[in-house]
Formats: structure tokens, sequence, C-alpha cells
């Protein structure tokens, strides 16, 4: 199994503490209905607006293919060009498991080398949800 592990670019070693980087940071938030809402970076400060995709629809493919090739390029400019992006997988209670699995299926097709599910949701998060 590959294992990502984070990077600290002040130590001088280059292992540390782990500070998290919003700019590669973007969550898939899995609602009910076939809905997903996703955002990038932080959900108080998010680099755009939270998008609401229908999974039956194949726009989610194609907005993940394009922020990938965004943070390739912005971590190529801090100095580490094999940083794509980190995928926050949120399946909420009404999600059903198709379309969990069609989440794990977008990382395998867009060759994302780093996801991760969680089941906790902020409160923001979960308004964003009741909406789409």
């Amino acid at each position: 199994m590959h294992l990502t592990l984070p990077y600290n670019y002040e130590s001088t070693n280059g292992w540390g503490c782990y500070k998290p980087d919003e700019n590669r940071s973007y969550t898939i938030l899995i609602g009910k209905n076939d809905k997903v809402v996703c955002y990038q970076g932080l959900i108080y400060f998010p680099i755009e607006t939270p998008t609401t995709f229908n999974l039956k629809e194949k726009s989610l493919t194609t907005e993940i293919r394009i922020r990938n090739k965004q943070v390739l390029k912005y971590s190529a400019s801090i100095g580490r060009p094999d940083r794509g992006i980190n995928v926050i997988i949120k399946p909420s209670k009404d999600c059903n498991y198709g379309n969990f699995v069609a989440i794990l299926d977008q990382m395998q097709i867009n060759n994302i080398q780093s996801y991760n599910v969680i089941n906790t949701f902020t409160p923001e998060e979960q308004l964003l949800l009741s909406k789409s």
C-alpha cells in the first residue's frame, strides 16, 4: 500500500508537524438523490463558491480533472511538482452505497493519489447538503 506522508516546508530535513494546505484540499459531500456538493479549500473560506453536481452527469469527472491539474500547477510553483489534489470524501447518512462507490471510482478514473473518507460533518457542511 502506498502511504502519503505530510510534508513540512519550514523544517530543515523536510519532516515535521503537518500544516494543511487548503489550496490542495477538495471536499466532496455526498448527499441524497444523486447530489454531491464540492468545494476547494476550507469550508469557512472556500477558494471558490461550493458547487452542486448530479452524479448521473459527467460534469464531476471534468471538475475533478480540472482541479487536479490546477493543484499540480500550484504545487510545481512551490517546488513540489508531485503533489496533486487531496480529496476529502464525506458520505452523509442519506447517501446510498452506489453513489459512494461512484465517487471512489472517480478517484481511480482521475488517477487521484491522495483521498480520505470521513463521516463527520460541520454544521456548515450539513447546511450546504440540505440546500442542494
